[in-house]
């Protein structure tokens, strides 16, 4: 046996309790005692079985073929980017000595680059820490600042769960897409400081990270209730930062003509000048 974390194991098992037995075409006689599809169930579907799905599950078996993965993959109804993720897992990884934390930082040009835009803008690291970020982002929201955690914030701060309407279901988008960033490294440092963190003091946090959900963060539109200005609607872009492990640079912009594009400048120019 080794001592790794069963990644597998419990990636499949939680996925395993969210699909229900209806969605996979099987009827249900009598009381369930177990939320989800049962092991046998999972296994007899997946055409594997049940002895080889517990061993999957209980950490015993952790190098399944692609084949077993995708059948798995399909009886779970794993998008593409949480099938990426389960392969991924099942691929293993080589025993590595546990590394200290690196601080991540933005390059000089790009933090020009973001100081230099006329619109709201910030870059986030694969940890969601906030490396750069300009003043019109941060009359947005003071969060918005450089050091600062976007899920940390989003989840302990009531000054920002204020600004966004309904971030409860905008925070299960996020862990989904922090567990897509991290991927298998939950042994780094700063994964495991910030998944402590968040699951003692938010229990929403904990009972979305025991989902494992797992989704890229793409750009969507947002709302934002402003103190100053009011509601504003804003499209959020996400672009990958060349040259980096994970960066992400992330652009707020208005529809052309519209009232919020008219309270942005307003915002804008109200900004204190250099």
């Amino acid at each position: 046996m080794t001592d790794e974390p069963n990644l597998l194991g419990a990636y499949v098992r939680a996925r395993r309790e969210l699909v229900t037995p209806e969605q996979v075409g099987i009827p249900v006689l009598g009381v369930r005692r177990v939320p989800g599809l049962r092991r046998e169930e999972v296994a007899m579907l997946a055409g594997i079985s049940s002895d080889y799905y517990l061993r999957l599950e209980q950490g015993r078996d952790r190098n399944p073929s692609v084949q077993v993965l995708e059948s798995l993959a399909r009886v779970l109804r794993l998008d593409e980017d949480a099938t990426a993720y389960l392969l991924r897992l099942g691929a293993g990884r080589p025993r590595r000595r546990r590394r200290r934390a690196r601080r991540e930082t933005a390059s000089l040009g790009v933090a020009q680059l973001v100081a230099a835009l006329p619109l709201p803008a910030l870059v986030e690291g694969r940890y969601f820490d906030v490396l750069a970020v300009n003043a019109l982002a941060t009359a947005l929201s003071p969060r918005f600042s450089v050091g600062a955690n976007r899920l940390r914030d989003t989840f302990l701060d009531p000054a920002e769960q204020a600004l966004h309407p309904g971030w409860e279901e905008a925070g299960a988008g996020m862990v989904a897409g922090f567990r897509s960033s991290v991927g298998t490294d939950t042994d780094d440092p700063r994964v495991i400081e910030l998944v402590g963190e968040l699951s003692l003091a938010s229990p929403h946090f904990s009972r979305l990270w025991a989902r494992h959900d797992v989704a890229s963060c793409d750009g969507a539109a947002k709302v934002i209730d402003h103190p100053q200005v009011g509601r504003l609607r804003l499209n959020r872009e996400r672009l990958s930062v060349s040259g980096t492990a994970g960066q992400t640079l992330v652009v707020y912009h208005p529809d052309p003509g519209s009232d919020s594009a008219e309270k942005l400048a307003l915002l804008a120019s109200v900004l204190p000048t250099a």
